[in-house]
């Protein structure tokens, strides 16, 4: 009688440690391939982003990276100018950064009275309208042109006056992007889709 209680309460414990095992395995590969939550740690992104904002970073959008390796699966969308995007910092690919997407390869970047010229045209898209970005760092000088290389990404912040960002260290390379910040969840009165 006693032997079948022992078989029973291995049994039990051997289940919780099966469920376990499975739900962090399954985490993982979420945050690996799916979905990442990150929260914000200063204020480069104000208004946008507050610091303490929780965000979760669509990974399968762009297309996740593979663990180990410099390559990545598809995505099923494209980057688009103006999305906030997660990627490791250039200088140290540690750490992670959060910006607005502003050019792509092969364009020409350059600021002037608080607005972006992308080839020339000033942008005019709701993202970036009511921005001021201003001149500041080896690549955003006032009239400086920039031209982004291929595989490459300009990122600003929102908060200008606050922000490193491609103005002072230069360009994101493609490998580097993590996923496009999609809402915040937390707190829960700043719950929201981000744009």
């Amino acid at each position: 009688m006693k032997l079948k209680k022992y078989f029973r309460k291995d049994s039990v414990v051997r289940e919780w440690v099966e469920s376990l095992v499975i739900a962090f395995l399954l985490a993982m590969v979420i945050r690996t391939f799916a979905v990442q939550a990150f929260k914000i740690p200063t204020g480069s992104m104000r208004m946008t982003l507050i610091e303490g904002d929780r965000i979760l970073v669509n990974k399968l959008k762009y297309g996740p990276n593979l663990p180990l390796s410099d390559k990545r699966l598809w995505g099923y969308g494209d980057l688009e100018r103006g999305d906030i995007i997660v990627f490791k910092y250039p200088e140290d690919p540690k750490r992670d950064f959060i910006k607005r997407l502003i050019a792509f390869p092969g364009e020409v970047v350059s600021i002037k009275d608080g607005d972006v010229y992308i080839d020339g045209q000033k942008i005019e898209d709701e993202k970036n309208r009511d921005i001021h970005y201003y001149n500041r760092g080896d690549y955003g000088t006032y009239n400086q042109i920039v031209k982004v290389p291929e595989n490459y990404y300009y990122v600003l912040g929102d908060n200008s006056a606050s922000s490193m960002d491609s103005r002072f260290w230069g360009f994101v390379p493609e490998e580097y992007l993590i996923g496009k910040a999609e809402v915040i969840y937390w707190p829960l009165n700043r719950i929201r889709l981000l744009k």
